[in-house]
């Protein structure tokens, strides 16, 4: 087996109100964070679509970095939950405490807009499971209590690609939650250039005090509306179908694509066709979204991962063996 060049994630020239909200919160953003377009965009289209988006790196990428600012300039309320191996499901979802002789009900990290589960593999299974509920029903239950999650609602999860002692690895069926998974990689030497060159008060970046929030809740959730209002055909549907399902019938692959991976990649889709500027889905927004959407549901067979070949090139093999209809 060799490994195939993905299509590059989520990018491109988009018009229209979507593009105008990219346009402005990539300004911001590139004030102290550079190079990571493509995981703006990713985080964007999640945050449009009610989805949720894991960001994999090695430490010093600006990981955290990245969804603080993301999150300052869309104006959003962010906090920040370290996944510890101590971490309880209850400093997660909050607890019910005594006050006045009563007991009340004390809100935690979880309620806020954008959600920063910082190296989210380092925590048990119990906590992780925590966050299914808040990410699947935007709501949490604690005893016997449901409590609503404010709109928008968005978890950004981190785990880092090279250390795994003390690691819990996140399980199929939870990877399966998040919209999107986003390589975070290193920058290039220009780049890298310009990050050097940035004024810090110590370790901080001086223009991080200069990141503005551009829009604010209702226009993320006005861009929402704009999403679900995409139009998409048959055929377009067609063509998500057999790609993912060419996913399950790949020899390198032993577990393919899920229903709700297809859901996920058509919605998906639909938000890369309104930063594109159109009102409707054309066979190249699958293909553009298709590796974010897809490299965290696949499983590969011991013997691939043997010749190294990598998921986001299963991906691309399954796009050469799927028909674009014309």
């Amino acid at each position: 087996m060799t490994d195939t060049v993905a299509p590059s994630p989520i990018a491109g020239p988009p018009e229209g109100s979507l593009r105008e909200l990219r346009s402005r919160l990539h300004a911001e953003v590139e004030k102290v964070v550079f190079g990571q377009e493509e995981a703006v965009d990713a985080l964007l289209v999640a945050l449009a679509v009610g989805g949720h988006a894991l960001l994999e790196g090695v430490p010093g990428v600006a990981k955290t970095l990245l969804a603080s600012t993301f999150a300052k300039a869309l104006g959003l309320e962010f906090r920040r939950a370290q996944f510890t191996p101590d971490l309880l499901p209850s400093d997660l979802t909050g607890t019910m405490t005594l006050r006045d002789r009563e007991l009340v009900f004390r809100p935690g990290p979880v309620f806020t807009n954008v959600l920063l589960a910082d190296e989210i593999n380092r925590t048990p299974p119990k906590t992780q499971a925590a966050l299914l509920e808040a990410m699947q029903e935007a709501q949490v239950t604690v005893d016997g209590e449901t409590h609503r999650l404010p709109q928008p609602f968005l978890v950004v999860a981190t785990q880092n690609s090279i250390e795994y002692e003390g690691t819990y690895p996140l399980p199929e069926a939870q990877l399966d939650r998040f919209l999107v998974k986003v390589l975070v990689d290193y920058p290039t030497e220009a780049q890298e250039r310009r990050l050097l060159g940035l004024g810090r008060q110590g370790l901080v970046p001086t223009g991080s005090a200069f990141v503005q929030p551009v829009v604010g809740a209702a226009d993320v959730l006005a861009a929402r509306a704009e999403v679900d209002a995409t139009a998409v055909t048959e055929e377009v549907i067609a063509y998500v179908a057999a790609l993912v399902r060419q996913t399950r019938m790949l020899p390198s692959v032993a577990v393919g694509a899920s229903p709700r991976a297809g859901v996920h990649l058509l919605v998906a889709a639909k938000a890369s066709a309104r930063l594109w500027g159109r009102h409707f889905v054309i066979p190249d927004d699958v293909i553009r979204v298709a590796p974010a959407v897809l490299r965290h549901r696949l499983v590969l067979r011991p013997e691939a991962e043997l010749e190294r070949l990598t998921p986001d090139a299963a991906v691309a093999n399954a796009i050469a063996a799927t028909p674009v209809p014309r």
